[in-house]
């Protein structure tokens, strides 16, 4: 959902645009948008753009990705909880992902390391790993979902964010927490606020009842069940919590920020 570099034709083939547009769309969407005709006309009153050529194609494929984010941020219930399941149902071994190979997965000295704390914050002290162990954590089995399309259970401890927030004084009006890691590619993403105060949106620093090994993000990963993969942020270094959008690694590519599983 959302990969909108997959998605762009090379041409102004209406027939091909409306369907592409229409593969970018959330379900709920999608189905009033098929319902109503699914056409080029609709397509262009949704969206407000002109397409003329290859160029305001894209602009009108941009525009449905971000009319799905709203959409998709509109229907969210922040009581409704991701499905949870019995250890027995834990995927072994449970698949490591990221857009390199292991072996180039960032190795981080966990007693150097600190969580860096910005922006709409009262307490904007760094935290060392000892400090949010000491932290309450609680136990999720829940599972990931990757918009490449494959998902595995798996075993997740952690402090829930919305109680580090409130510790450290953010402003939970604010529209976002936007996450830094330690990649070497600078990996970051966004997470709406609305979702960053989840009660399954959690701090994780360990799986399987283990200290979160280096696969999965040592020292901290950002679980959060509730939406796709790539929103869940592994070797965490920053957090800012901001009014201002600033985009993802992913993101910036084409895909869409909400992005719920």
């Amino acid at each position: 959902m959302g990969r909108l570099r997959k998605l762009l034709i090379p041409g102004v083939d209406k027939h091909l645009l409306v369907k592409d547009a229409t593969k970018a769309m959330p379900d709920l969407l999608r189905r009033r948008f098929i319902a109503g005709g699914a056409s080029f006309g609709a397509l262009t009153l949704l969206t407000g753009c002109d397409v003329l050529d290859s160029s305001s194609a894209e602009e009108m494929l941009k525009k449905v990705s971000k009319f799905n984010d709203a959409f998709q941020a509109f229907i969210f219930n922040p009581d409704a909880m991701a499905p949870t399941f019995p250890e027995s149902a834990i995927t072994k071994p449970f698949p490591f992902n990221a857009y390199y190979e292991l072996d180039d997965a960032p190795e981080i000295d966990g007693k150097d390391w600190k969580f860096e704390v910005s922006g709409l914050v009262e307490n904007k002290k760094p935290w060392t790993l000892e400090e949010l162990y000491k932290l309450p954590q609680v136990k999720q089995v829940t599972r990931h979902i990757c918009v490449e399309g494959w998902s595995a259970i798996g075993s997740w401890t952690g402090t829930p964010l919305r109680d580090f927030l409130k510790l450290v004084g953010a402003d939970t009006t604010a529209k976002y927490c936007w996450f830094q890691c330690a990649d070497r590619e600078g990996y970051n993403s966004p997470l709406d606020m609305r979702t960053a105060l989840h009660p399954q949106t959690i701090m994780a620093f360990k799986f399987g009842d283990e200290i979160l090994p280096r696969a999965y993000g040592f020292p901290m990963k950002i679980r959060v069940p509730t939406k796709l993969g790539f929103k869940n942020p592994k070797y965490v270094v920053s957090m800012e919590v901001t009014n201002d959008y600033k985009g993802g690694y992913w993101e910036d590519q084409g895909y869409n920020s909400f992005s719920g599983s």
